[in-house]
């Protein structure tokens, strides 16, 4: 209990928070490698998606590039970068994390619009609307929760993931962690562990709500609250198929 005490009198002190280098600077600097490299690979995957969903060729090769860039680890990434021109630094940690980030966007929108009711597609087409028009105004709202559901999963992996950067003098919040290691100050590791930890749920958070407001059609709050069972007594409560009790 000791080492969280630690870390409560490390989080609480401001001077860690405001100093050079301190808690805010790695904080601005985590979250700039963690956007760089979701946007990165979302400007690869979902056009992909989107492109191999709606033509219906390559879709095959959704399957192999998600499980070979889930197979990669980020750190062999960031080893193989240390010996070639991109080196150590920000630059190798965002292109590894986009590498990370890739298949779970991919593979969301992929499902996305290839779950799009073809009769849909038939109904736009006959009102005189252009491939890409449908693409626009039908698929893409369709599929839209998926691919939200995607760039999440992707998100919360990378935040959590870049703490990493700080083995490859890339910067962020590992940078706590790995100091603290090293001087073998176990409550800082705790509260570098913690942010971390806080910082990917907020980011999870964030992007639930933002799906929320994007998403069209009636809107739900993104965090229903709790129902009290009102099933009379001795009768079987329903439960709708793929919808958890």
């Amino acid at each position: 209990m000791n080492d969280f005490r630690d870390a409560f009198v490390y989080l609480n002190d401001p001077f860690n928070w405001t100093r050079p280098g301190g808690i805010l600077d790695l904080l601005v600097e985590h979250l700039t490698i963690s956007v760089l490299a979701v946007l990165a690979a979302a400007a690869l995957a979902v056009p992909l998606g989107i492109l191999i969903a709606t033509t219906g060729r390559g879709s095959g090769a959704v399957v192999v590039v998600s499980n070979v860039s889930r197979a990669i680890p980020t750190l062999a990434l960031l080893t193989v970068f240390a010996v070639t021109p991109i080196g150590f630094g920000p630059r190798a940690t965002t292109i590894a994390l986009a590498v990370f980030a890739v298949p779970p966007i991919l593979t969301n929108t992929f499902v996305g619009f290839r779950g799009v009711d073809a009769d849909v597609r038939e109904a736009a087409r006959g009102m005189g609307l252009s491939r890409g028009q449908v693409i626009r105004r039908v698929d893409l709202p369709l599929a839209l929760p998926l691919v939200m559901t995607g760039l999440r999963t992707a998100a919360v992996q990378v935040v959590a993931t870049a703490s990493l950067a700080a083995l490859v003098a890339g910067g962020g919040l590992g940078q706590i962690i790995t100091l603290g290691f090293g001087q073998q100050d176990y409550g800082q590791m705790i509260a570098g562990a913690l942010l971390v930890a806080l910082l990917a749920l907020a980011t999870e958070a964030v992007l639930v709500l933002v799906s929320w407001a994007v998403t069209p059609g009636r809107r739900r709050l993104p965090f229903p609250p709790r129902r009290r069972d009102r099933t009379p007594a001795g009768e079987p409560e329903a439960t709708a198929v793929g919808v958890p009790s």
